[in-house]
């Protein structure tokens, strides 16, 4: 199993679709960091690099991230498809449910692996603003970007690395849910778009307050605003998680090839 898993961990880096994202992800944040209508659009000047990875995030968490992670997590699957590859897989001495299990967690990780990334590449942009004490706040923490007076370093660093890693976490259920659907469809851009279409649907069901605490879409602000407490959104989401492996692998294991 651990073979299997390396050799899926390595195939990320010939997926385009994971290329194309590190390219968006070091563009995106440059474009925050020196974008001159900052001020136009949201009142305040960026004073700390710390800002710039709050922007990058606060304002791509809703669409963009999740694209990517769909987009990248469905093609997981769409490789094997697009070069006829799953027959003879399934034939190596592994079972249908442990080769799929390295796939779900390969996009578990992937997230993980992506934040990571941003979070560098938004550090990197904000570099010629310094990351010393500054007058106002990250943009991540209760007090948004205008802050309540003098923020410390270390004050920074603790809000920025908790945000992005509470958003990575949010982002599990999606690439999982995109590689159920692209077992379902045998389909990497079908798998994507079905994803899609399930978060733009969920994303409808606000207007049903009942709903709205337990919608997935719901848990992808829990970063920087939780409508719950921490650990039941970490519970919430990792039954989703559990919910769709679980029921990817069982549609996988009657597929017909």
């Amino acid at each position: 199993m651990t073979a299997l898993l390396r050799m899926e961990v390595g195939k990320l880096g010939r997926l385009a679709s994971v290329r194309f994202s590190a390219v968006v992800l070091v563009i995106f944040p440059l474009l925050w960091a020196y974008a001159p209508g900052i001020f136009d659009v949201y009142g305040f000047f960026l004073v700390s690099g710390f800002q710039v990875p709050a922007l990058a995030l606060l304002s791509s968490m809703e669409f963009l991230l999740p694209l990517l992670i769909a987009i990248a997590c469905a093609e997981l699957i769409g490789i094997e498809l697009n070069h006829g590859t799953l027959p003879t897989v399934l034939l190596r001495p592994v079972t249908r449910a442990q080769w799929l299990l390295a796939k779900l967690l390969v996009a578990s990780i992937y997230p993980f692996l992506v934040m990571g990334f941003f979070l560098l590449t938004s550090l990197v942009a904000g570099a010629t603003f310094g990351y010393g004490p500054f007058v106002g706040g990250t943009g991540l923490g209760r007090q948004g970007l205008l802050g309540a007076g003098t923020m410390l370093p270390l004050d920074a660093w603790r809000e920025v690395l908790q945000a992005y890693l509470i958003a990575a976490y949010s982002l599990m259920p999606i690439g999982l849910l995109a590689v159920l659907f692209a077992v379902v469809l045998m389909n990497a851009a079908g798998g994507a778009l079905a994803t899609l279409a399930t978060l733009i649907v969920m994303q409808l069901l606000v207007v049903f307050p009942a709903v709205t605490p337990y919608l997935l879409t719901t848990q992808l602000s829990a970063y920087v605003e939780p409508v719950s407490p921490l650990g039941w959104v970490a519970t919430l989401i990792a039954f989703y998680c559990a919910a769709f492996a679980a029921a990817a692998v069982i549609v996988f294991e009657r597929k017909d090839f």
